[in-house]
C-alpha cells in the first residue's frame, strides 16, 4: 500500500513538473510581474507618448501594469541594448520607432538591430513636421530653402540625437532641398525643440504628436508635414512635396519588440492583445488627433518592414555621405 501511495506520489509530481514545464513553454504563465516597456529616448517623443496611450489598456488586458522606462542616449541605442540583453520573457519590452534601422548607418552598434529581437507589431504611421523658430522670419519651405541657399552653413536644424529619426528626416531634407545647414544634435526632443523655439537652432523635423500644440501657441512656425499627402486632422498645414521639394517623403513610425529569444506564444499573446488596443476607438481617435494612424500588423510582418527598411536606410544614408563613428 505505501509502495503504492509512493508511486501515485510520484506521478502526480512528475505531472506536475510537466505541466510547469508546458506553461515555461508556451508562455501560459505570462504574464507574472510587471512589464516594462523601454523608451530609448527622454519623454514627449512618439514612441513615449504613444507606449504611454496604450499602456493602461494594455495592462489591464494582462493584467499587470505596464512601466515605460525612458532611457535614453545615443540616438536610442542606449535603451535598445537593454531589452537586447534582458531576459526574453516577455516581460521587458522596446518601444522602437525609425531610429532603430537608422542606427546602423551613423554609429558603431554592439547590438543587432534584427538578429537581437522579435517584432510583436507595428503601432503606429506618423509624419514630422518641419517647424522653424517664430523669430527666423520664414513662412514657408521656400523662405526656409531661400535663406538657406543664401547664407550656405549658416543655418543649423536641431535633432533629438545623432541617429534619432529627426535626424534623419532633417538629413534626408537638406539632400532633397540642396541646401548647406548643420546639424546640431541634442539629448533628446524636448532640448531640440526648446532651442528651436529661440532661435538657437533654426529648424527642426519635430515629430507632430509633439509639436502641434507648440504651433498652436505660436511658439513654433509650421512650414510642412514630411508625408506625401496631408495630414486628415490638420488639413492646413501643406506637404513638404507640394512645398518646393517635390515628391518629399519621409514618414515616422513605432512599434514594439521583444528579446528574440521570446517565446512564440508570448510573442502571438502580446500581439493579440496590443492590437486589441490599437483597434479601440477611443485609442483610435487618441493617436489621430496627435497626427498618427493606428497599423497593428502581424509579428512576421513587422520582421520584415524593420529588414527592407534598414537595407533603405542603408543607401540614403551612402548617398548622402554619413557613415558610422
Amino acid at each position: 500500500m505505501k509502495k503504492c501511495k509512493s508511486a501515485m506520489a510520484m506521478a502526480l509530481l512528475l505531472a506536475s513538473g510537466s505541466v510547469i514545464a508546458a506553461q515555461a513553454k508556451s508562455g501560459s504563465d505570462f504574464p507574472s510581474r510587471p512589464i516594462r516597456i523601454v523608451v530609448g529616448f527622454t519623454p514627449g517623443g512618439q514612441p513615449d507618448i504613444f507606449s504611454r496611450l496604450i499602456s493602461v489598456k494594455l495592462g489591464e488586458a494582462l493584467g499587470q501594469t505596464i512601466i515605460v522606462d525612458n532611457r535614453p542616449g545615443a540616438g536610442s541605442a542606449i535603451g535598445t541594448k537593454i531589452v537586447a540583453d534582458a531576459t526574453p520573457d516577455g516581460h521587458t519590452l522596446l518601444c522602437v520607432s525609425a531610429s532603430h534601422i537608422i542606427s546602423p548607418a551613423v554609429r558603431k552598434l554592439n547590438y543587432d538591430p534584427i538578429r537581437d529581437f522579435s517584432g510583436i507589431t507595428q503601432m503606429y504611421n506618423a509624419s514630422y513636421l518641419l517647424v522653424a523658430a517664430p523669430g527666423l522670419g520664414v513662412k514657408n519651405v521656400k523662405d526656409l530653402i531661400a535663406m538657406a541657399k543664401a547664407k550656405p552653413g549658416a543655418l543649423n536644424f536641431s535633432s533629438a540625437g545623432t541617429g534619432s529619426g529627426t535626424h534623419f528626416a532633417g538629413e534626408v531634407f537638406k539632400d532633397a532641398a540642396k541646401i548647406d545647414v548643420v546639424h546640431v544634435p541634442y539629448k533628446g526632443i524636448p532640448e531640440a525643440m526648446n532651442d528651436t523655439m529661440t532661435n538657437r537652432v533654426q529648424f527642426f523635423m519635430a515629430p507632430l504628436a509633439s509639436s502641434v500644440n507648440l504651433v498652436r501657441e505660436g511658439r513654433l512656425i509650421s512650414l510642412g508635414v514630411t508625408s506625401l499627402k496631408r495630414v486628415t486632422i490638420y488639413p492646413d498645414i501643406p506637404t513638404i512635396a507640394e512645398s518646393g521639394v517635390p515628391g518629399f517623403e519621409f514618414d515616422s513610425w513605432g512599434g514594439l519588440l521583444a528579446p528574440s529569444k521570446t517565446s512564440r506564444a508570448i510573442i502571438t499573446q502580446l500581439n493579440r492583445e496590443v492590437g486589441k488596443v490599437l483597434n479601440a476607438s477611443d485609442i483610435q481617435q487618441r493617436m489621430r488627433a496627435l497626427g498618427a494612424e493606428p497599423a497593428p500588423t502581424a509579428p512576421e510582418a513587422f520582421d520584415k518592414k524593420i529588414a527592407q527598411e534598414l537595407k533603405l536606410i542603408g543607401s540614403i544614408a551612402k548617398r548622402a555621405g554619413i557613415t558610422p563613428q
